[in-house]
């Protein structure tokens, strides 16, 4: 169990806040014959796997290594090649791939803050009950996302283990601590980032306290 990270947007849909609690990416590194059954495109600058999975390798996972070589972009880190050219070779193989999720850039976070935004518009829109919360729970294989929205429009979200309890309790202290830590500073303007010790200190120990309790309640 475990609580991957949280997000603070505001109103308007734009990220004011961001914490990775639990950051371990997972990384499979597998021997390949020719050719490969994994078919690779390029994403945003990164070469994805686009269809087929193995061996633990999934969609979405990004290339990160060529026999042992850091791959940056599509380019191999230690003389530019492109890892294309090397995986679509014949005379290559057998070759050593490694694969994994990458980090998200700061950039990847703010779209994927103002798309959950919106998703959470449509939501409510779409709901057959009168005023609709929005979106509070979706719930994959991997991880949970739990959404609590204050009366003030703002939304707080937290990723975590789909076995992870008091996550409703979670947010809401969430709330309290930005409450306290962050509209409560004279030198915070509302709706901009959040960029204060305390405040960073506090989420913390509100995060690590709800891991240990519900590990408590196993």
């Amino acid at each position: 169990m475990g609580i991957f990270s949280v997000f603070i947007i505001n109103k308007a849909g734009g990220l004011i806040f961001q914490y990775d609690h639990y950051s371990q990416r997972p990384e499979v590194e597998k021997t390949f014959s020719f050719p490969i059954e994994l078919v690779l495109k390029q994403q945003d600058e990164k070469l994805v796997v686009a269809f087929g999975e193995r061996d633990g390798i999934k969609v979405g996972y990004t290339l990160m290594g060529v026999n042992g070589i850091p791959v940056e972009g599509r380019f191999l880190q230690n003389d530019g090649t492109d890892a294309m050219e090397i995986i679509n070779s014949p005379h290559n193989y057998p070759i050593n791939l490694k694969f994994g999720r990458t980090k998200l850039t700061t950039n990847e976070k703010i779209m994927l803050a103002s798309m959950f935004h919106s998703l959470f518009a449509i939501g409510s829109q779409l709901s057959p009950e009168p005023h609709s919360s929005g979106i509070e729970v979706l719930e994959t294989d991997g991880f949970k996302l739990h959404c609590y929205q204050t009366m003030t429009g703002i939304k707080f979200i937290a990723l975590t283990d789909p076995r992870q309890g008091g996550v409703d309790a979670l947010l809401r202290k969430m709330y309290e601590v930005f409450s306290d830590f962050a509209l409560k500073n004279p030198f915070y303007s509302v709706d901009m980032p959040v960029r204060c010790d305390l405040f960073d200190t506090n989420l913390q120990q509100v995060i690590e306290a709800c891991e240990k309790q519900s590990i408590g309640n196993v």
